[in-house]
């Protein structure tokens, strides 16, 4: 029994080109057909023996290279070839790793060196000493200062390494808190807050943005307090003033912390003890605290440099607040150790 075409009544056994086309064409000779997926393996698979061989290639243990992730990898890469830009293999001091090791264990916290953007080049194998973390786990965090920061406070760090980069070798100093680890968290009640001091030094000559680094020692404080914290009131003083920031009144441990007598201060301005280079961070959180209307709230923390009456700066934790009826501001300043 022959079947016929229902569309041009030609026997199905004779030709079967009018039927209509469904799903994929056939494979013509001049057109062959590529498997996609046989080739994206094929580029992956590729790519998988190179980041194979850059992370051999990496100066860390075997069991640290266990656990990189691809991208980890890629960050860490991208980690040498920062610092090889900025020290040459050539220039590298002749310096053992067990002269490293011991130096740096003499170290009060842990050296950190920034690209002229802000990128990560070098973080000393002892910061996990300080936040719980390695530094191949610091780095899981980004490859710029501003990812290992937990802290509210990038914009004043921005700052703080902008005016450095703009005098090379003025030395600039800021407290922020850093990420840590989930166990260093669950000890201590929260990150490491850490006091950064450093600047912008030319690596080679001609100076220029590829050879100009930030170099810094990074030294932890007291843990930056919650403003209900009630556990630590021998390192607090407190003080009122009129909107302006005129101090009204101040208890009497201020002479501990900054060596001042009670009357010394009263009818002096607030802003002239302020470190010069803190101004605009407290005048923000003196607008902040102006621009609030309900009684006894409160403006963000700040962590500010106050001068001692001994010529010192103290490294203070400011809370602020409205007093009943808004005519007054009441500072809270906790002394970060």
């Amino acid at each position: 029994m022959t079947i016929f075409c229902s569309h041009c009544h030609r026997p199905l056994q004779a030709e079967m080109s009018c039927l209509p086309r469904r799903g994929k064409q056939a494979p013509s000779a001049s057109k062959p057909f590529r498997s996609t997926k046989s080739a994206s393996k094929a580029r992956r698979d590729q790519i998988n023996v190179e980041l194979q061989a850059l992370r051999s290639l990496l100066p860390i243990s075997a069991r640290e290279k266990e656990r990189l992730s691809y991208l980890h990898t890629m960050a860490l890469v991208c980690l040498r070839l920062r610092g090889a830009q900025l020290f040459p293999p050539d220039s590298a001091p002749p310096v053992g790793p067990a002269l490293g090791t011991e130096l740096l264990s003499l170290l009060p916290g842990f050296l950190l060196v920034l690209s002229a953007n802000g990128k990560l080049v070098y973080i000393s194998e002892n910061v996990d000493q300080v936040l719980g973390l390695s530094m191949v786990e610091l780095l899981a965090q980004g490859d710029t200062v501003f990812d290992i920061l937990a802290g509210r406070t990038h914009e004043d760090v921005r700052k703080k390494l902008l005016l450095a980069q703009e005098q090379p070798g003025r030395e600039v100093m800021f407290v922020s808190e850093m990420r840590t680890s989930k166990a260093f968290r669950l000890q201590h009640g929260g990150n490491q807050a850490v006091a950064v001091r450093g600047r912008f030094m030319a690596l080679r000559w001609p100076a220029s943005p590829s050879t100009t680094a930030f170099l810094a020692l990074c030294t932890p404080v007291a843990r930056l307090p919650a403003d209900s914290d009630a556990g630590s009131q021998d390192d607090l003083f407190q003080s009122t003033h009129i909107l302006d920031m005129m101090f009204t009144d101040v208890t009497e441990s201020v002479t501990y912390h900054l060596g001042y007598r009670r009357e010394e201060l009263i009818g002096q301005s607030w802003y002239s003890l302020l470190h010069p280079e803190d101004a605009d961070l407290a005048a923000a959180q003196h607008r902040a605290v102006g621009e609030l209307l309900g009684a006894g709230a409160a403006a963000e923390t700040a962590v500010l440099r106050l001068l001692r009456r001994d010529w010192t700066w103290a490294w203070l934790s400011v809370s602020a607040r409205r007093d009943c009826g808004g005519h007054s501001i009441t500072c809270t300043s906790r002394c970060l150790r």
